[in-house]
Parts: structure tokens; sequence; C-alpha cells
């Protein structure tokens, strides 16, 4: 289970003048997601939404607030007084190089990430791209082939192992991306507009692809979208951001059997009062803003 308690990030800057300035991304954000469900996060472009998603796969520290996954924190916050300090370092004495050594590639969470940008390795060959992320993880050599080769085949790759990322197109490099967050079987899937990049007849196919695979292995997805029609095609929960900064407008839960058909009467109502809600939010912030 995820569990995101009072979560705010605030971003400071320094003007050309030398003066401070900033602006909080999110604000007081609360948020629980069940395991083995598919959550995505809706709302306008500087919302906060990927900012949150970073914070759940501890990319980024929060200001305020903390993520627990199973009821550990995903970033512990760093001792803001001297009390605090002597505490941190009283918990972490046996912290060494080598004790780190030992552990650096057992992540504290089962948590694999998705970019828009397929993240991909452009020097490595599909087949090593995947057997590389394996070998991160510590998988012993002689299984690492066999892994990445069973999961390419599910994510339709398997005659493509010796070609390059610049070879494949848009969609059959989210594929690889896809086949190497899944290769090392987490726990947890964070997906920030995975198929923004791609033509729509290529999106709706990896949506179904992502959702076989979802059903195959039981993960838990958070998915980063702006496709309304996306967001409720795939997810279980759809929590609405507001705009800046980022708090949590509305949460709808999709009760539909799997699986759906895109152009179901309940999803098309759904739609609208979704839609309905940008709606109001964009009128009002043109009025404020005016």
């Amino acid at each position: 289970m995820i569990e995101a308690h009072n979560v705010t990030k605030f971003f400071s800057v320094v003007n050309e003048d030398r003066t401070a300035d900033g602006a909080t991304a999110l604000l007081s954000v609360s948020l629980t997601i069940e395991d083995g469900t598919i959550v995505s996060l809706l709302g306008p472009s500087g919302c906060g939404k990927s900012t949150f998603l970073e914070i759940l796969g501890g990319l980024q520290e929060p200001t305020e607030g903390c993520v627990y996954i199973d009821g550990k924190t995903v970033l512990e916050p760093l001792p803001a007084t001297r009390r605090e300090m002597i505490r941190y370092r009283r918990r972490h004495w046996f912290l060494s190089p080598l004790a780190n050594s030992l552990f650096r590639n057992r992540p504290k969470h089962d948590i694999a990430m998705i970019f828009q940008d397929y993240a991909v390795f452009p020097w490595m060959t599909v087949l090593q791209n995947v057997t590389f992320a394996l070998k991160l993880r510590g998988v012993k050599r002689g299984e690492r082939k066999r892994i990445a080769r069973e999961y390419l085949r599910k994510v339709g790759l398997a005659d493509s192992l010796r070609k390059y990322p610049s070879q494949l197109s848009g969609g059959m490099r989210q594929r690889l991306a896809l086949a190497r967050a899944l290769s090392v079987q987490p726990r947890i899937i964070l997906m920030d507009e995975p198929f923004a990049a791609v033509d729509a007849l290529t999106r709706e196919r990896l949506q179904d692809d992502l959702l076989r695979l979802w059903d195959e292995t039981g993960i838990t997805i958070v998915l980063v979208t702006h496709d309304t029609d996306e967001a409720l095609y795939l997810s279980d929960e759809v929590v609405i951001f507001s705009p800046s900064p980022g708090v949590v407008r509305n949460r709808f839960s999709v009760d539909l059997a799997r699986p759906r058909r895109r152009t179901d009467p309940e999803l098309l109502v759904l739609k609208e009062r979704i839609t309905s809600l940008f709606r109001y939010d964009i009128i009002h912030e043109s009025e404020y803003s005016i």
C-alpha cells in the first residue's frame, strides 16, 4: 500500500536582482493507493502531478509530509535540529562504505519508473537494455538473458533483440521501457505520461498491452496523464489535481469490469463530469488572473 501524508513541495529560486522567490507545486496532498490497483493522476499542466509521482518514487524529497510504502518511509526526512541530528547519527551509526556497497543493489522498495521520453540507453541493444537493468538488481548472470527474453516476448519484441533503440518506432521503444521495468518484477510501477509521444492507434495498443501485463502480474500502477479517456479506460480510480498549487481536487472510482469498451456509457458520463471540473477551474483561474 502507498500512503502519502500531507505532502507539500516548495521550490525556491533566486531572481536576477538576487531577491528570493518561489512556488508551491504541491500543497498538503494526502492519498492512499491500494495494492494491485491502477490509479491515474489527472490535471492541468503545472499542477504538480509529475512532482508528486517522483516523490512517490523517492526521486524528490517533499518539503513537508511523508510517503510510506507498506509502512516504511520512501525517503526519511533529513534532521532539521541539533536534537534530530543526534538521533539520526545514533540510528545510522553502523553505515559504512562497506555496508553501502553490500546494499547498493538492494532497493528499499520494489519500484520501477517509466518516463515519457522512454529513458532507454541508445548505445545498448534491446536485449542489453533489459539485461543491464537485471544486473543492477543483482540477478545472476546466467538468469539475465532468459528473463530478459521472456519479458521482451511478452511485449512483442522477441524479433528485435539485436536492434538499437534508434532502429525502433516510438511504440516499440515504449514497449522496451515497459519490458525493462517489468523484468525486475517490481511491486509498483510509476508511469509519467508514458504514451504521450505516440500516435492514437499505437497508444490504444500500448494501453491494452499494459492492462494484459498488469492482469498477469498484479502489480500496482500509478499513472500520470493528461488524457481523460486513457485515465478512465485504464484505472480503478482517477485522482484529479487542481491547478497550481496542486491539491487533490476530486477522486473518481471507476467501478467497471475489465475488459472495458472505450465507448461504454458509464465512462462517457465520468468523462463529462471530469471535463466539467476542468472547465470550471480554467474559467475561474482566468477570472482570477484578470
